[in-house]
């Protein structure tokens, strides 16, 4: 048996059991070789539709398409093996009705293999979060900050400032427990009311700046690794990786055009059975 073969992704059950318990770690990935450093130390990875802003340079996540979904989420199961998978569904692909919903999330599952999806849980969710559950797909709900509906709001502005905010997001997090999510991210909202939630629910909440009173933590894996020059408040750098790629690509930049690279160590050279091969084959004027 290879030591692939031994190794068990983690489940829904494993993910719904760590209420209260040790926080989940969980980290966006868009790739195969990003995924590969983070399946050890990630419960859940998530295939996020940020994957438009942090990749392909849209100004929001509304241009995300299931497309873009499906590639970078088959890119991230192959590099993982242990992590719990959930990709997001994006924009348009759940709002109209419960059975549109559902073909997508099938789509989004057989085509990539992950173990659940996630769903912006506006106050339209709970009847698609239950047509799905009810089908056999699991769904993560998300609520505060909404990015896919930053055109209704202005913005990506902390949600719950004000008291008919807070019932709403409240309202929005029961609801999707009700219905059957088996989490819920909770995105930019005031430390208060994301422990009120996380104390009202019985399902595992993900904060991402909502405060370490949730029973686990997101960020973008870009924001965390330093890849941008401005980052939102909630995210907290432990690399500089703008920096040091910056450092490695004008070093390159630098070789080059000194003709210092690529040197001798980078260089193909005939060995002497080339040399007299190609000898040989030179004066063989039959051509055979």
């Amino acid at each position: 048996m290879s030591m692939q073969s031994q190794i068990r992704r983690k489940t829904v059950r494993d993910i719904a059991a760590a209420k209260g318990g040790e926080p989940l770690v969980c980290l966006t990935a868009y790739d195969a070789p990003m995924a590969e450093i983070m399946d050890p130390h990630a419960d859940v990875i998530l295939v996020g539709d940020s994957v438009g802003m942090v990749v392909h340079g849209l100004p929001s996540t509304v241009g995300v398409t299931m497309e873009m979904m499906i590639l970078h989420g088959q890119a991230v199961m192959r590099g993982s093996q242990q992590a719990f998978v959930v990709v997001d569904m994006p924009f348009g692909s759940y709002e109209t009705n419960a059975d549109q919903a559902f073909l997508n999330a099938a789509r989004l599952m057989k085509e990539t293999g992950c173990q659940a999806v996630k769903i912006e849980s506006g106050a339209y969710a709970a009847q698609q979060i239950r047509h799905l559950v009810d089908r056999g797909v699991p769904v993560m709900g998300h609520v505060g900050l909404r990015p896919q509906a930053i055109n209704v709001v202005g913005g990506f502005k902390a949600q719950g400032r004000n008291d008919d905010e807070r019932q709403r997001v409240m309202e929005e997090a029961k609801a999707a427990e009700e219905a059957g999510a088996f989490s819920i991210v909770i995105e930019g909202v005031a430390e208060d009311l994301a422990e009120e939630i996380t104390k009202s629910v019985s399902i595992p909440t993900i904060g991402i700046g909502a405060s370490a009173s949730c029973d686990g933590q997101i960020l973008v894996t870009h924001d965390m690794l330093g890849l941008f020059d401005w980052t939102p408040k909630f995210v907290r750098k432990y690399g500089g990786m703008r920096e040091e790629i910056e450092k490695s690509v004008k070093g390159y930049a630098d070789d080059v055009r000194a003709r210092a690279f690529p040197g001798s160590a980078e260089t193909y050279k005939l060995t002497k059975a080339d040399d007299k091969r190609l000898s040989r084959l030179g004066g063989d004027k039959s051509g055979s």
